[in-house]
């Protein structure tokens, strides 16, 4: 890629989330010049995820990074093998192989958040004792506000991906652990960012990284987009 080239960069969000919650993440990016967007999906099926960040990628130039918060690991993962894309930013994710679900590698290293989880009228609602879990680490006033706006996804999410292959096999890739997190265990997130060779970084932080601690994911994705230039 041509080193004058910006890559434009594609957030996508989690569970309980939508792509406000990298809203302390884009301006810094936006300043650097790139061309910034969330893709916006519904948590309602897998597949519809990947295919609207898809669509996503076409209101932006390409090449871009793929950036993904928790399930959104798994988003990226899905729409990472397309041609548009260039590299790869985990972020306290789930990011499967083939014939995995995000289920069945969060089974592997159970975490207290899903103690908080009820679900009803086909959604798994985060109850208000969960938000300590998944935020503990903002502030009383930030953590109200994200639980006030927590998106609920479908109750089977987590157990429909089924990936025929993955990107980060062939396409570079960052990966930030959550020291203390108790959404997506530290030590699966470990295990994940070493299975896929990425360049890893760890912080002190909830699972929330992009709210408590902003400028360590500014700072990966500068890295990542410097590294891709390079390519």
């Amino acid at each position: 890629m041509a080193a004058q080239i910006k890559p434009s960069i594609v957030f996508c969000h989690g569970l309980w989330a939508d792509g406000s919650c990298f809203s302390k993440v884009m301006p810094a990016l936006q300043a650097d010049g790139h061309e910034v967007i969330a893709a916006q999906y519904g948590l309602d099926a897998y597949d519809e995820d990947v295919a609207t960040i898809k669509r996503t990628l076409g209101r932006v130039k390409s090449p871009a990074i793929l950036v993904g918060h928790s399930y959104g690991g798994a988003t990226i993962t899905g729409a990472g093998t397309d041609d548009r894309v260039v590299g790869l930013v985990y972020i306290a994710a789930v990011a499967p192989d083939v014939r995995e679900t995000v289920q069945s590698e969060l089974d592997k290293h159970p975490t207290d958040i899903f103690g908080h989880v009820q679900v009803a009228d086909g959604r798994a609602w985060l109850l208000p004792t969960g938000v300590q879990y998944f935020a503990g680490d903002l502030p009383e006033a930030e953590q109200k506000l994200v639980w006030a706006t927590h998106y609920a996804p479908a109750a089977d999410l987590l157990q429909q991906q089924k990936l025929d292959r993955t990107p980060w096999k062939s396409k570079p890739s960052w990966f930030i652990v959550a020291k203390n997190d108790h959404t997506v265990h530290p030590d699966l997130q470990r295990f994940l960012a070493k299975r896929m060779g990425a360049t890893t970084v760890e912080a002190d932080s909830s699972h929330v990284i992009m709210l408590s601690k902003p400028d360590v994911v500014i700072d990966v994705i500068r890295k990542a987009v410097a590294a891709v230039q390079k390519s």
